[in-house]
């Protein structure tokens, strides 16, 4: 298994080869224009693509999406769908208890949000095992269009479900980093929400903290990932925007663009009573027109 990756305060691209799948990744991690210090993360390893958003002030909020996602990336890619979700529970509780032996200078609790998508085998297709806690969100643009596949845990996103507030004024809320579920936080329990989808060739995937999200509506962020060439001009793209308007939390964002991997090339059959002609020939000084191959 590859090292994990843990991004934050720089940006990275590479490309990942996953079975049949090449996966073209990139990763930005922002402190942003306003806070001191940046308890965001980002985790990338083949297959394996998770942020995290800590919480409870220097130091700890920086230790907790850390250890969540040093915990998670002994995820296991490419497996079965019903496999991995189980290994990814048990995962989340080791977190979760990795995270509650974190000091901190104050009353709040260290916790962090996390969010992403492991690549997994599910009827024998490769699908995304696509996993929440918090309002971090997981996002695909498939065709054209941008659509959220995580729901955040949130007092906001309980007001739009009830009717008492739109996306838009939820995005401006005062109340909207009042978070319902998080690892560690003093919460007892780690309850994720799952959701897997097939990962087709020419879909996108997005990651991103709400440092994002706060500053972009969807319809921007679907506009800057339709109009880039690359995952990387894409991240950069989405960072720059929330910088410009301010970024007043930390932003990470990862985007990850799916394509089919390159067939390895393989030299034709030569004909055995053919080839030992040309070698005859050769010999006797038949071949003057022959190239070299320098």
């Amino acid at each position: 298994m590859d090292a994990a990756t843990i991004v934050r305060d720089a940006s990275v691209s590479g490309t990942h080869i996953v079975g049949e799948l090449r996966l073209e990744w990139s990763a930005a991690c922002n402190v942003g224009r306003v806070r001191e210090t940046n308890e965001d993360a980002a985790l990338v390893l083949p297959g394996i693509y998770l942020i995290a958003d800590g919480m409870g002030g220097h130091d700890s909020g920086e230790l907790a999406s850390e250890a969540a996602l040093l915990t998670l990336s002994q995820a296991t890619s490419a497996g079965e769908l019903d496999a991995t979700k189980l290994q990814l529970d048990d995962l989340l509780v080791a977190a979760q208890r990795r995270i509650g032996e974190i000091d901190t200078e104050t009353d709040r609790r260290a916790g962090t949000t996390t969010t992403g998508a492991v690549l997994v085998m599910h009827d024998d297709n490769p699908h995304w095992l696509v996993l929440n806690i918090g309002d971090s969100r997981t996002y695909r643009f498939q065709n054209g269009t941008l659509q959220q596949l995580t729901t955040d845990h949130s007092q906001v996103q309980e007001f739009i479900d009830a009717g008492f507030l739109t996306p838009e004024q939820a995005r401006t809320d005062p109340r909207r980093n009042v978070i319902t579920r998080a690892l560690g936080a003093g919460m007892i329990d780690p309850v994720p929400d799952f959701f897997n989808t097939p990962a087709f060739p020419g879909d996108v995937l997005l990651l991103c903290t709400d440092g994002l999200t706060g500053e972009l509506p969807d319809e921007e962020i679907g506009d800057i990932l339709a109009s880039s060439s690359s995952s990387e001009e894409a991240v950069e793209r989405l960072v720059d925007a929330a910088l410009a308007l301010g970024a007043h939390d930390n932003v990470t964002v990862i985007v990850v663009a799916v394509h089919e991997s390159v067939p390895t090339l393989t030299m034709p059959a030569v004909d055995a009573s053919a080839e030992a002609s040309t070698d005859a020939a050769d010999a006797a000084g038949a071949n003057p027109g022959a190239e070299s191959a320098g």
